[in-house]
């Protein structure tokens, strides 16, 4: 596997990008235009994805199969995959594999196109929590269709942490002060809120994307706090295994795919999900309003909407189907895959998990008395310094 794997990095002038575009793009959400059928492919096929998202051991197949050829662009943050699906006014790709903190801005941003699923084959067999989540549907239509999906879990050395941490507090504990990583991201701060909600019910947060001003700043002074105590904000998975294995880091928040890697190579890591539960990343496959090869990509989704590749892309990764019938290929391939990431239980392990949204300012509840995204962005770089 690749060892550069992020969800977070972002440079200066990218954010500055995002926060203008976070601020001015907001359109109408795209109608529908569905195809009749799915027809002969264009003969390309333009993504934007994450790393491991995209590797030559299933799109090499899908190119055969279909004529096809994937052209790839990786990117490094959910900000950068929506800044390179708006530029050169959002045809230049067809794809993206956008994580939840990501999506909503380009449903709202007109940027991406309902998708039919009833051209997708596999639809059926997805986790029904996942089959019209909010992150990727609105008003009834499919603007995404789900792919992968994991927790945030909180990772420690078991040589000097001997009991599992049963709460997220040990992330604010003075006793493992330059001992502590985390990730890299404003929305982190939905881990401080989601924290906050069951130790601090007096604030009133229900939902930690949608947080009043008042619940911000609560949770903003609790990362601030932290903030002394941290390492480093870790950007790659392998900044934050790095930091494991020198013995730089004995506790952080992390992914499965970093807890595996680290057992792999024979540290003394565990992970779990404590009492409070757990943000997580629910991906979904998008198709732009304007793209230029939409057979092509209705045939890429369905493809990787297979049992056998969700299962090769799952273990790869390290994270979780949104198939339920890829726990037999997960486990032909590696015998307890299908257990370790959780598919054998997913209706009771998804309960745990509060998925990235993209904070608005206008609450579920139609009232604009939430904070947006680009508040957290600006609030992220002052918790940091």
């Amino acid at each position: 596997m690749k060892q550069r794997m992020t969800r977070y990095a972002v440079t200066g002038a990218m954010l500055a990008t995002a926060l203008a575009f976070s601020v001015s793009a907001i359109a109408e959400p795209a109608a529908p235009n569905y195809p009749k059928t799915i027809g002969e492919g264009e003969g390309a096929l333009n993504i934007v994805a994450w790393e491991g998202y995209a590797e030559d051991s299933w799109i090499k197949p899908f190119e055969k199969e279909t004529g096809c050829i994937v052209n790839r662009k990786y990117a490094g943050s959910s900000d950068e995959m929506v800044a390179l699906m708006r530029q050169g006014g959002g045809g230049e790709y067809d794809l993206v594999s956008a994580s939840g903190d990501a999506s909503l801005r380009l449903i709202l941003g007109g940027n991406v196109q309902p998708i039919d699923v009833k051209l997708i084959p596999d639809f059926d067999n997805f986790v029904p929590e996942l089959k019209a989540p909010p992150h990727n549907t609105l008003n009834g239509l499919h603007y995404g269709l789900s792919y992968e999906w994991g927790p945030n879990v909180l990772m420690y050395n078991t040589d000097k942490i001997k009991e599992a941490p049963k709460s997220w507090a040990a992330l604010y504990d003075p006793q493992y002060k330059g001992k502590i990583t985390v990730p890299d991201n404003p929305i982190q701060i939905a881990d401080a809120a989601l924290y906050l909600s069951k130790t601090d019910p007096s604030l009133g947060i229900t939902d930690p994307y949608e947080l009043t001003e008042a619940q911000l700043d609560a949770a903003v002074a609790l990362l601030k706090k932290q903030a002394p105590l941290v390492k480093k904000y870790w950007a790659l998975a392998s900044d934050e295994i790095e930091l494991f294995k020198n013995g730089d880091a004995i506790i952080g928040a992390s992914w499965p795919y970093q807890t595996n890697t680290l057992k792999a190579d024979g540290a003394h890591v565990a992970d779990t999900i404590p009492a409070e539960g757990a943000t997580g990343w629910a991906d979904s496959w998008m198709l732009s309003a304007k793209s230029k090869h939409v057979n092509c990509a209705y045939k890429f989704m369905a493809y990787v909407s297979t049992p056998e590749v969700q299962a090769e892309q799952a273990i790869y990764f390290g994270e979780t189907p949104a198939n339920l019938k890829a726990c037999a290929a997960m486990d032909k391939a590696d015998p307890g895959s299908c257990a370790k990431y959780h598919l054998d239980d997913a209706a009771t392990y998804i309960k745990q998990i509060h998925f990235w949204k993209t904070p608005q300012q206008t609450c579920a509840n139609g009232k604009a008395e939430c904070t947006s995204y680009t508040t957290w962005q600006q609030k992220w770089q002052e918790i940091k310094g």
